[in-house]
């Protein structure tokens, strides 16, 4: 792989990790806002601070390379949650950033698949 390429893969895993590593910390500890989207939803308390956990999990396993694109499917899918949220009880531009992650998300499970460990022995 090249430089420049590993770089990249390298600047969007981060630029992923960051938000969703705070949007967990912030949600398993229980900050109001965070958890509004939930209330509105008529959403148990537990799940906030599930989905905190998921999305703190997968901030850290984007940072290990065998592990990244299994966290990036898994912040895909809560992506697709909060732009489904977004859709039903918000103006459509307040899903942009839910959006833009969950797209950053896609190109981290497409960049990092080779080294994934569902495919052992497939390492680039």
């Amino acid at each position: 792989m090249s430089n420049k390429k590993s770089i990249g893969i390298w600047l969007a895993i981060v630029l992923l990790a960051l938000p969703m590593g705070a949007a967990g910390v912030g949600k398993l500890m229980g900050v109001p806002m965070l958890h509004q989207s939930f209330q509105l939803m008529g959403l148990p308390e537990w799940f906030g601070y599930f989905i905190g956990l998921c999305e703190l999990s997968g901030a850290i396993g984007l940072l290990i390379p065998r592990l990244s694109a299994a966290a990036a499917t898994g912040i895909v899918a809560i992506m697709l949650g909060a732009v489904g949220f977004h859709v039903a009880y918000t103006p459509l531009s307040a899903g942009v950033p839910a959006l833009v992650l969950g797209l950053l998300a896609v190109g981290v499970v497409f960049a990092r698949k080779q080294d994934s460990f569902w495919l052992p022995g497939q390492s680039a």
